[in-house]
């Protein structure tokens, strides 16, 4: 008897990692597009699972025949699997374990993303047994295990063409050489240090030594990258059309596709082979699908069939219960009439038989309210009854009417039977013709000897190659550590990793995860979130290379960055292991004063908006930032260093995104840039702007990092980590490596300089930036204007953001509000009557032309004052509008022009500080978006009940808002209200303080009520 399996080493651990991950993502929100769905109705529960019925207003094909995942609305909830399946009538049916109620709750809908990891769980548990897919060798070699030889190639012009003359430095030669002779060759490669060729010239000489290899990458375009490289050095051997060099997996790469298609894609290699007989395939399958889909119609045909039956079952048998409780009625009524005509007939119970008619007038009292009950309980049930059957009718109809459409629909097509009938003729017919088809098939996986794809295909699939002799890891820093060691297993003789571990880590969840135990964080970190340069023991716990370890060969000479550039990656990623530049300090753009070098910062702290700290998500989006791209491009436009809107067919390397990249931290910011350039500048723009992890693998002449930070009260996560090993570092590093010759940094320095940790890499970076990058005064970029200008400008200038001081914003906006023809939208939490009085003469003549305007502010039913205040804005016709929660003071103007800053139009306050004028309909969406969102998610927080008010004495429990305690009256002010509370206790002659211990403000017992109402319980005297 055999003894139990022993799983070797880090199975385990792996495995752990890999199901917390898993546990993770369906605790997230998730990466793709959801799915909603509204009105649910459930329909029943079978084998296990709940059936529900929604509506979907737009439905996605993509998700057709995909794996899903639902979970309610606005739930914090784990989602549930589910089956989801579009009906003719446009309605959704879900199977889901779930359970998501009865009522009309919506829901949502997304792409299960846990397949790939249940994937690595089934590689992982096949570890170690006799049918198992990972040689532990060379998996355990990834972990820091053995001691794989380390050699080099001493005469590697055998294996590679023209080795000797190729443009190839030391450290390239000696990656080249010990990955032709050796088991284990890590390569080093940091940005631009030509790592692309170096992984393309081993394969290379791999292939002439007659060794079978796996190509693998995180994404599919660094594999289509790679593999472009190596077609170019093998295309010419003479079994490249037949399948030398294949790709696993759509090619996403247009370069690869147009030049090399052909011959990489194994179905087009078999195509070609086999042309007949895949035109049969895929006529027999076209049919086969036609009558699958006619099939499922006679199938919802019968379903809505046998509904209707059940519909009309359900209406007759309601007509005839009314039916039966009008009889009941009748006959109720009728003996309650016989019972009281005998009861009249026996009279009273006098004389001699007074006794026999007093038992039978009781007697008769009972018949009686026996039929009493009997005739109330018939006439509450006949109004129901006559609800159901108007019910019934109605879904009968409904019923009618769709089944109606459905065998219009049948009526075209076959009858069942003959098409169940081809239907199973066609099944038993495919598997002839695709054994057929997959003899060739495996002729031409029999010609492989390089196939490409990525990780996670290489994990999933079962079989890629008959045998595999060298895995090659590229883009390794970005693969997480399960994936990794499964991937390594796949090699039978060698192993090489490729990579940087200071660009992009793997993306993964399960380290961050809040919910999950500090233990379960820890564990993924170290068993996930590690590359295999760090598992395999190359990087100390500090993030250096052991630059001194045989297995690794560094690359250290980079040739796509100026000097100056590459000085500023040294500085963040690389200053224990500095880069070299290899390429000559010249730009090769057309000459513009805006790029007057390789390195430009563009400093916007003097021109630093105030901005509503409190709202969430505040830190990512920066409307200044946005204002000075959008007029670096217009100046870069105007000196032919980019194409204008009116260019026309632009040849290779003219288009903007040939030229220039826009690098953002946040999405929310990248998505306001591409909204608002392409509604400036058109969709020339399109795919100028994206997120690091977007453009990790390109480069461009020109890019320009926007660093977001300044908008909110924090510079956010991109700016949190500290060390060379940590997210910052290797974020940083990407953004900044991007650039070939010039690199523009917009940032509010003085923000930064607060907020950053002084030993971190991003304050590194500032240093390095105010030292050494010329300076472009954002003054030059953005209008700094008065409210006169307005007048004079043509609307192209008009369509330029612009700065307005404080004291010009009135008349400028006064301007604004004359020129203004279908809305004005005024966001203003308090109101005060001199402001109202004094735009209630600029507003009234707009709203007798025709212009719909409307205020949003606070709830004021409170104070007697601003109510009278909201009655007069009415009066004058404008419409208002009230919530209980808000910070907005900005203004909207034909849903086009935005003020932004802190305007408080319609309080005594006013315009306090510098305001941006703004012409895009992109920001005012999202201003009323941000507006909507706070007015969904944040709900006045409700008092708590007390039992007493009025002053306490002192040390008698902690003070709650509305109490006197000390003196001192405690008030319950939002983050957003702190600023308003110190001005109106400023107004009374005394201070508004902060207590830090009670997390409350407070003021003089002594302060006028009325004046701090907003803020105290409503039940408060």
């Amino acid at each position: 008897m055999s003894g139990p399996r022993h799983t070797p080493f880090p199975v385990d651990q792996l495995l752990r990692a890999v199901r917390l991950e898993i546990a993770a993502e369906l605790r997230s929100d998730g990466d793709g597009e959801k799915l909603s769905l509204s009105e649910r109705r459930r329909l029943g529960r079978s084998a296990e699972k709940y059936e529900y019925l929604f509506s979907c207003k737009a439905w996605k094909e993509a998700f057709a025949g995909e794996r899903l995942l639902i979970r309610l609305s606005r739930s914090r909830d784990a989602w549930s699997s589910a089956e989801v399946r579009r009906m003719p009538d446009g309605k959704v049916k879900v199977r889901t374990p779930a359970d998501l109620g009865t009522g009309p709750i919506q829901a949502q809908v997304r792409a299960d993303e846990t397949a790939g990891w249940e994937a690595v769980v089934e590689r992982l548990e096949s570890a170690g047994g006799a049918t198992g897919s990972v040689n532990l060798t060379s998996a355990g070699w990834l972990m820091g295990q053995g001691r794989p030889r380390t050699e080099r190639c001493a005469t590697p012009e055998r294996f590679i063409r023209g080795y000797r003359e190729r443009t190839l430095n030391d450290g390239q030669r000696r990656a080249v050489e010990q990955a032709l002779e050796s088991e284990l060759t890590c390569v080093w490669g940091p940005p631009g240090t030509g790592k692309t060729d170096v992984v393309a010239a081993i394969v290379e000489g791999s292939y002439r030594q007659g060794l079978r290899m796996l190509f693998v990458a995180p994404t599919k375009v660094a594999v289509d990258q790679a593999l472009e490289r190596i077609c170019d050095l093998l295309s010419g051997e003479e079994r490249f059309d037949r399948g030398l060099v294949q790709r696993a997996g759509d090619i996403e790469l247009p370069s690869l596709a147009a030049r090399f298609g052909e011959q990489l894609d194994p179905a087009r290699i078999a195509e070609r082979l086999s042309a007949s007989l895949v035109e049969e395939i895929a006529d027999v399958r076209r049919r086969l699908d036609a009558a699958l889909q006619d099939l499922a119609l006679h199938a919802d045909v019968a379903a809505a069939e046998e509904r209707l039956a059940d519909l009309r079952t359900d209406h007759d048998g309601a007509g005839q219960r009314i039916a039966l409780l009008q009889q009941c009625i009748e006959l109720s009524q009728r003996a309650i009439g016989e019972i009281d005509h005998e009861i009249r007939s026996i009279g009273l119970p006098t004389g001699l038989f007074a006794k026999k008619k007093q038992a039978k007038l009781e007697q008769l009292a009972r018949m009686r309210w026996q039929r009493q009950q009997e005739l109330t309980a018939a006439g509450n049930e006949l109004p129901l009854a006559h609800a159901a059957r108007q019910q019934y009718a109605t879904e009968l109809a409904e019923a009618e009417r769709a089944l109606s459409v459905q065998r219009g629909r049948l009526r075209a097509i076959p009858a069942r039977g003959p098409l169940q009938e081809a239907a199973d003729r066609l099944r038993q017919h495919l598997p002839g013709l695709e054994q057929k088809l997959q003899k060739i098939t495996e002729v031409v996986r029999a010609n492989c000897m390089v196939l490409g794809t990525t990780v996670a295909k290489a994990v999933q699939s079962r079989k890629l190659l008959d045998s595999i002799d060298v895995v090659v890891i590229d883009e390794a820093g970005m693969v997480n550590t399960p994936s990794a060691w499964c991937v390594a297993g796949l090699a039978g003789r060698r192993l090489v990793i490729a990579g940087d571990f200071r660009q992009l880590p793997a993306v993964t969840k399960a380290s961050g995860d809040r919910s999950s135990s500090p233990e379960d964080r820890e564990h993924a970190r170290l068993w996930m979130d590690r590359d295999p340069f760090t598992t395999a023991g190359l990087v100390d716990a500090a993030g250096r290379a052991l630059r001194d370890d045989p297995r690794l060969v560094c690359l250290d000479t980079q040739y796509r960055m100026r000097p100056a550039i590459c000085e500023v990656v040294n500085v963040v990623a690389y200053p224990d292991a500095p880069l070299r530049t290899g390429r000559e300090d010249r730009g090769r753009l057309p000459s513009s004063p805006l790029l007057s070098g390789p390195l430009i910062l563009v400093d916007t702290t003097s021109r630093r908006l105030p901005n509503p700290t409190a709202r969430y998500g505040a830190h990512t989006t920066n409307a200044v930032h946005e204002a000075v791209i959008h007029e670096l491009i217009r100046g870069l436009q105007y000196d032919e260093v980019l194409p204008a809107r009116k260019w026309t067919d632009l040849g290779a390397g003219e288009r903007p995104t040939d030229r220039m990249a826009v690098i953002a931290p946040f999405k929310a910011q990248v998505k306001a840039l591409r909204d608002s350039l392409a509604y400036r500048f058109g969709q020339d723009c399109d795919g100028l702007v994206d997120t690091v992890h977007r453009f990790q693998g390109s480069q461009r002449p020109l890019v320009v990092i926007d660093t977001v930070a300044g908008s909110g009260d924090k510079p956010g996560y991109f700016y949190e980590g500290l060390g060379l090993s940590s997210s910052t570092c290797r974020l940083l590093n990407v953004a900044l490596s991007r650039a070939q010759d010039h690199l523009v940094v917009v940032a509010d320095t003085q923000f930064l300089r607060a907020k950053l940790n002084p030993a971190g890499e991003a304050a590194r970076m500032l240093d390095h930036l105010e030292r050494h990058a010329h300076r472009l005064s954002v003054d030059d970029l953005v209008p700094f204007r008065c409210a006169a200008d307005l007048a004079g400008l043509p609307e192209e200038e008009l369509a330029r953001p612009a700065f307005f001081p404080a004291d010009e914003v009135p008349r400028a906006v006064a301007w604004d509000i004359a020129r203004a023809r279908h809305s004005i939208e005024i966001y203003c939490a308090f109101l005060d009557p001199n402001p109202v009085h004094k735009w209630l003469r600029h507003l009234a003549p707009r709203v007798q032309a025709g212009v719909r305007v409307t205020v949003h502010t606070r709830d004021q039913a409170e104070d007697v004052r601003r109510k009278a205040l909201i009655d007069e804005l009415r009066a004058a016709g404008c419409q208002v509008a009230t919530r209980e929660r808000m910070h907005e003071k900005v203004l909207i103007l034909d849903d086009t022009v935005l003020w932004h800053g802190s305007l408080n139009l319609l309080a005594n306050s006013g315009p306090t500080d510098l305001m941006m004028r703004i012409t895009d309909p992109g920001s005012c969406r999202r201003v009323r978006h941000i507006v909507e969102r706070a007015r969904m998610e944040r709900p006045a927080r409700p008092w708590p009940q007390r039992d007493s008010s009025g002053p306490r004495p002192d040390g008698d429990g902690e003070p709650r808002p509305g109490e006197v305690v000390g003196g001192r009256l405690y008030l319950d002010v939002p983050f957003e209200d702190k600023d308003e509370l110190k001005r109106v206790a400023r107004a009374e002659g005394m201070p508004a303080s902060w207590d830090g211990r009670r997390k409350l403000w407070h003021v003089d017992a002594d302060i006028p009520r009325h004046v701090v109402r907003r803020w105290l319980p409503p039940s408060s005297p």
